[in-house]
């Protein structure tokens, strides 16, 4: 019998996120396309382009989640150096793997393309797997329970497309919202007294303001679709009750 959560860390690697050069746009895909095969992303973290701070950051995941997915660091220049430290992370060579020049090859059509940078994109850590790439031929990798992506949207996609099919994952967590016309605070307390009635379902609310009037999202999560179904009756009868006082 499985286990009835299976969580994963996403650690993004680049100091073009962290100066705000670029936006990372690969955290709410990976997090969707986990919870479709039942895991929940339970941490992210953004780092540097740091080789000490990849191994101790990987280290750090690796032991309490069941999967650790990485984003950006496997291209051709000098600061890709995530795949480096994935191999010291895990205590083993960086080698020319064929297959990974090979895949190099097809892309390119033409050995006489693949630069010395270009090559770099086919040293793998010793015994780790290869992430197909349909889209720029360079490889993932994956090892222990690691799965190393590129930061490219479209790349990453197209590699975590290949991932999911091979995750093991518990029950996917189902999410459903309720709309209360009426500001955060005044159904504080009373969300508080039915979050501590669920042990399964998380709660959590988060202001808007729309049309000219503040309002709050009441947003309810869990496994448990029963308890979850029990929940969202008794937050909307309690929303329904304060919009009736206020009018």
């Amino acid at each position: 019998m499985g286990k009835e959560t299976y969580t994963a860390a996403l650690i993004i690697i680049g100091d073009e996120i962290l100066s705000g050069r670029t936006l990372d746009k690969n955290t709410q895909y990976i997090a969707e396309k986990l919870n479709e095969v039942g895991v929940q992303l339970a941490e992210v973290r953004i780092i540097s382009d740091d080789e000490a701070k990849i191994v101790g950051t990987v280290n750090e995941l690796c032991a309490v989640h069941d999967y650790i997915f990485t984003t950006g660091g496997i291209g051709p220049t000098h600061d890709d150096i995530t795949a480096e430290s994935i191999a010291k992370a895990f205590g083993v060579k960086l080698e020319l793997r064929e297959d990974a020049y090979q895949c190099l090859v097809e892309y390119y059509d033409s050995e006489e393309d693949i630069t010395e940078a270009r090559k770099k994109m086919a040293y793998i850590p010793e015994g780790g797997a290869l992430i197909p790439n349909p889209v720029s031929g360079a490889p993932g990798i994956h090892i222990g329970n690691v799965y190393v992506m590129a930061g490219v949207p479209r790349i990453m996609q197209a590699m975590m497309d290949h991932i999911l099919p091979t995750l093991k994952g518990g029950a996917s967590v189902i999410s459903k919202t309720v709309e209360a016309d009426c500001p955060e605070s005044m159904v504080a307390e009373g969300l508080s007294a039915i979050n501590n009635k669920y042990d399964t379902v998380s709660m959590g609310s988060y202001p808007k303001y729309q049309n000219g009037r503040f309002g709050t999202s009441l947003v309810l999560r869990s496994t448990d679709e029963v308890a979850l179904d029990s929940a969202v009756n008794d937050v909307t009868v309690m929303v329904k009750e304060i919009e009736r006082r206020m009018k």
